[in-house]
């Protein structure tokens, strides 16, 4: 017997399909409670559906919106339901995120049947110094890139005396590939909500603030929502006075994710980030003391008052306790959002979570757009904040990339900082010269015209920007050359001494060519060709080809391939 159906309704969902998959639902079984709930991380298999029958939940993945694909979920059929793989049921721990995508993600009241606010409940029984020191205890570092610990800040805060005291969302999720709080803001918003409540708690903030990126367009409205319902339960009321929960939409600069830059735009100016000290718990919005946290941050504190500061220190390791959320993308057979208990080695969250075979994974990219590569031979090594600064890369707010064998370091690395590149603010001469000088390098090795003084030239400039840079963006973004210069080397030279790309993917470095023998001359590639590169005689003139791949992709006899070539 049915008693409601769930319908994965996160933008994965979304964008999969969910809404015509709900939308025939409801026409197929209009009798049934059809609840929107949120992500639950395996997005692989969007659209998802959870149907609650009386004895247990069943899933059902990668649903089509036909009369068929849903009459097959309301009639329970084995053969059509979802069952995560046995390697991520065992290596995944489920503790901030135990609640997305099960429940209603603006209803209060099934927050609260999931002991939603007890946290909160607990913090306001205690005195708010306790509450401090509870968070402190529990070893919770930040989870938006840098890992200061949580704790610590708050106190910093606490012992501020000021009329007005600010406490930060920071929901600038600006990484490329990155959803973690993105996917927390949208399928809990009352968790997220509720820490900053216990914060303000803790912390004697008279104000909180979220400021969230505007293409979150979700996101925001279930923030919205949530904010509306805490108001019209007095839950804002916090040690007597009434704290205004306000939201700012970000315009989506990818340095307002520092704290100091976040602040000015908050403020209504540019957002480009200032000198420290003062630090923003001296001198922050306003001039007032203010603290800042990320979403996942926030997310976790209930866990922590609920529970206890012991229990939650039990997760993880010495200096990195708890669990950590990763947006897993790239050459993965299950891609999503999963979340891991820290010092899981990098192996078993690639190979066992994400499903890549052994041996197809070359590298990951981790820590955002300026984290570094580490590559398979250390793969082993511990997922945690001091294991990744020790191979060069830090553990950012959860972006973690695959790249796969086929893939180009060196073409990859200038990805990344191509992105670095165009979001930096301008305001230190280092990260806005030097990394466009960094860039003309890698421009000129992808393009068959480096030489090997520019690897020297790299590494000299990368190391000044890190020392010269303000803020976190330019300290960092040197990272994915420099560790891709560290790592894989032989590539770059490969590039600059034999002028060819070992992986066949800078098209300057790169020939088309037809195997003669192989192809059945039937002439797709000449209609495909947009600039008529190929003779019909079946010849490609790589001086015209734009290598597109469209001749590739389109040939029936994968006669047609990329060689060497370029400067060969």
């Amino acid at each position: 017997m049915i008693k409601r159906i769930k319908v994965g309704m996160a933008s994965c969902g979304i964008a999969a399909g969910a809404t015509e998959v709900r939308d025939m639902l409801e026409e197929l079984g209009s009798e049934h409670e059809i609840v929107e709930v949120g992500c639950i991380g395996h997005c692989y298999a969007e659209p998802l559906i959870e149907v609650e029958t009386e004895d247990e939940s069943l899933f059902f993945g990668n649903v089509e919106p036909t009369r068929a694909s849903i009459q097959s979920v309301l009639d329970l059929e084995e053969s059509a339901r979802f069952q995560p793989h046995a390697a991520r049921q065992a290596l995944e721990a489920l503790h901030v995120t135990a609640l997305a995508g099960r429940i209603d993600p603006i209803s209060m009241d099934e927050y609260r049947e999931h002991r939603g606010y007890e946290g909160l409940e607990k913090a306001l029984a205690q005195d708010p110094a306790r509450v401090v020191e509870e968070v402190d205890q529990s070893g919770l570092r930040g989870r938006g890139g840098g890992g200061f610990p949580t704790g610590r800040k708050w106190r910093m805060l606490a012992q501020k005396t000021s009329p007005r005291k600010v406490l930060i969302c920071n929901a600038d999720e600006g990484d490329p590939g990155a959803f973690m709080d993105r996917s927390l803001m949208e399928s809990l918003p009352h968790q997220v909500l509720e820490g900053m409540l216990i914060g303000a708690h803790a912390t004697g903030a008279t104000e909180l603030y979220i400021y969230c990126r505007a293409e979150y367009p979700l996101a925001l409205r279930n923030l919205r929502t949530a904010v509306e319902q805490i108001e019209n339960a007095g839950l804002n009321r916090i040690g007597g006075r009434t704290l205004e929960i306000s939201i700012k939409e970000g315009a989506g600069a990818f340095v307002c994710g520092e704290e100091t830059a976040l602040i000015h735009s908050l403020e209504g100016k540019r957002g480009t980030p200032r000198y420290r000290p003062p630090y923003p718990t001296d001198e922050g919005y306003k001039g007032y003391p203010s603290a800042i946290n990320n979403v996942e941050t926030f997310a976790n504190i209930p866990l922590i008052l609920r529970s206890g500061a012991d229990q939650y220190a039990r997760i993880g390791v010495q200096g990195s306790t708890g669990t950590k959320l990763f947006a897993m993308a790239g050459d993965l057979q299950y891609a999503g959002l999963v979340e891991v208990p820290m010092g899981l080695s990098i192996r078993e969250v690639i190979h066992g979570i994400g499903g890549a075979p052994e041996g197809s994974v070359k590298a990951i990219q981790i820590g955002g757009p300026s984290g570094g590569c580490i590559p398979a031979e250390h793969f082993d090594a511990p997922i945690d904040y001091d294991s990744l600064g020790e191979l060069g890369a830090i553990m950012g707010s959860g972006g973690l990339i695959a790249i796969g064998q086929q893939r180009c370091m060196v073409k990859t690395a200038r990805y990344f900082l191509d992105f670095t590149t165009r979001e930096s603010c301008g305001k230190c001469t280092f990260c806005r010269v030097g990394t466009k000088r960094m860039l003309e390098s890698l421009d000129g090795i992808v393009g068959g015209k480096g030489s090997e003084e520019d690897l020297d030239r790299l590494e000299d400039l990368g190391g000044k920007i890190i020392n010269g840079s303000l803020c976190g963006l330019g300290q960092t973004a040197p990272g994915p050359v420099l560790t891709t210069l560290r790592y894989f080397r032989d590539e770059y030279l490969a590039h600059v001494r034999d002028g060819c790309c070992p992986s066949l993917e800078c098209d300057a470095l790169v020939d088309v060519t037809i195997d003669l023998e192989a192809c059945i001359e039937c002439g797709a590639c000449i209609r495909v060709c947009p600039v008529s590169a190929i003779s019909e005689d079946f010849v490609v003139d790589n001086d015209v080809c734009t290598r597109c791949n469209s001749c590739i992709e389109i040939c029936p006899a994968d006669a047609i391939s990329r060689e060497t070539g370029g400067n060969d």
